[in-house]
């Protein structure tokens, strides 16, 4: 009979042929307990305290100016109770009765909504020549395109203002030179949006169309256009969210009371001191306004982009940048 000895058992079995068990992991000595200001794993509290507190500092002012907005009586610091007075009860001092505050109100809408048409259109004609353009041009027509990132735009503002008030004479201020400034000034935000998903989506569906027999003139509007209207749609959402927050060029450019929007408003009636409830309530209208864009623009381009990668916008971001 003969016995199994160690030369006779490979290495990786056993006596009975079954593989031995993994072996256990070797005895760690017990670690010293590091000081808290030693330890790079512990919670990052002064971090999480200045991001509270900076929180605080941006939102708390914010929620007050909201909250004073309902209250029932003149007061800027003393709570007298719930009320929508200063929106619409008021008969002469509401929002609602108010025609220097309505007019606000229904200027921003008006050159969100005219800036909005003008721009995007122009920002994705913009982006589709910038994308197809292969020329050294190009990349003079590139920095064109985030031309409004390296100015500021109290410059743009002025360079403007005397534009239309010394050479465009034709232009008067107003609501027509508004619209004008802040199309240009809005105009590369959907060019640089467009652009990135352009990069992102590639030509591969362009050469597929051209090769099942496709136009130009019909690639682009059945193919490229609704591959397009995510980045279209946010664009939109962006520059209809910009305009009504914008302040330097629609005040340079306004010419009357009844042509300032809500941000000229509020600035110039608490400059002058004469700020009110009233003007809180026409504040928070300017907020709600914003934030409700913005809100839903972010759930509307996350449901017309459900199913694709997360990279690919970071892909085109990176792409852009290199260019």
């Amino acid at each position: 009979m003969a016995i199994a000895t160690d030369l006779d058992v490979p290495a990786d079995r056993t006596v009975d042929g079954e593989a031995p068990p993994p072996p256990g992991p070797p005895h760690a000595r017990p670690s010293r307990r590091l000081p808290p200001w030693r330890n790079p794993w512990r919670r990052p509290w002064i971090l999480e305290g200045f991001t509270w507190l900076y929180l605080i500092w941006s939102i708390v002012p914010i929620g007050i100016a909201v909250l004073f907005s309902f209250n029932n009586g003149k007061s800027q610091s003393v709570w007298q109770g719930f009320s929508t007075r200063w929106y619409w009860g008021d008969p002469i001092n509401s929002v609602f009765h108010n025609p220097e505050l309505r007019d606000s109100v229904v200027q921003t809408i008006r050159l969100s909504i005219l800036t909005t048409i003008i721009a995007v259109p122009l920002g994705v004609m913009f982006a589709i020549g910038i994308n197809r353009w292969r020329t050294r041009t190009s990349t003079t027509f590139t920095f064109v395109m985030v031309f409004s990132y390296v100015i500021p735009e109290l410059i743009f503002g002025v360079a403007l203002f005397f534009l239309f008030t010394q050479l465009f004479t034709a232009i008067h201020l107003g609501t027509v030179a508004e619209v004008l400034g802040l199309v240009t000034w809005n105009f590369s935000w959907p060019a640089i949006i467009v652009l990135a998903r352009l990069v992102s989506i590639g030509n591969s569906y362009d050469e597929a169309a051209a090769d099942l027999g496709a136009s130009r003139l019909g690639t682009i509007r059945r193919v490229l256009l609704p591959l397009l209207m995510p980045a279209v749609f946010a664009s939109a959402v962006l520059v209809f969210a910009s305009v009504v927050d914008d302040f330097v060029v629609v005040d340079l450019l306004s010419s009357t009371a009844n042509t300032q929007p809500m941000s000229v408003f509020i600035y110039s009636t608490t400059h002058g001191g004469n700020g009110g409830p009233a003007l809180n309530a026409l504040a928070t209208i300017m907020l709600v306004l914003s934030f409700v864009v913005a809100t839903v623009g972010v759930i509307a381009y996350r449901w017309m982009t459900r199913g694709e990668r997360g990279a690919s916008g970071q892909e085109a971001m990176t792409s852009i940048a290199g260019m």
